[in-house]
């Protein structure tokens, strides 16, 4: 972002850390097996409100990624009801296969993913597919949030379900 902006590297550190600090920002860590790896790789950035970040995107319409914000939110309120808290992470590999969300659990991992489509397929669930296949012993099922009106399993132990039935 530095570069982007041409702003120094601790500037806008600076500036994140008081965006995460006021609750207008939230900083999603990456999954991985070992927590020091975790602290390696670039988190993913998320507005805190949906609102705020369609006017800030001057798209009045709903987005994947503004719908990928809603989610993230009630997540976050899910977790911090547990006891313990699971964590609430993304995964991502050198090749580009990404899961926008991972529960991490005491009894295992949940790979969420979040897709606008009304009418997803098996091109939709090919992160959540190469999440199951790389912690297969941890895997406890996988969910596809989508915008269409349909519950149904794409494959097995992946289910699609309409997010407005979830939230």
């Amino acid at each position: 972002m530095g570069r982007d902006t041409q702003i120094p590297r601790a500037t806008v550190q600076r500036y994140l850390n008081l965006l995460e600090a006021s609750f207008q920002l939230v900083r999603l860590e990456a999954y991985a097996l070992s927590r020091t790896k975790r602290l390696v790789k670039s988190p993913k950035l998320y507005w805190s409100d949906p609102g705020l970040a369609s006017w800030l995107s001057g798209t009045a319409s709903a987005s994947r990624a503004l719908l990928e914000t809603l989610v993230l939110n009630d997540l976050l309120v899910w977790r911090d009801s547990q006891v313990p808290a699971p964590e609430v992470l993304f995964w991502r590999t050198s090749t580009d296969l990404e899961v926008d969300f991972v529960l991490e659990t005491r009894g295992g991992l949940l790979p969420v993913e979040v897709k606008a489509t009304p009418n997803p397929g098996h091109s939709d669930i090919r992160g959540l597919r190469a999440f199951r296949e790389e912690y297969r012993d941890q895997f406890v099922g996988g969910l596809l949030l989508h915008g269409g009106s349909q519950t149904q399993w794409i494959s097995d132990e992946i289910l699609a379900v309409p997010w407005w039935r979830v939230l």
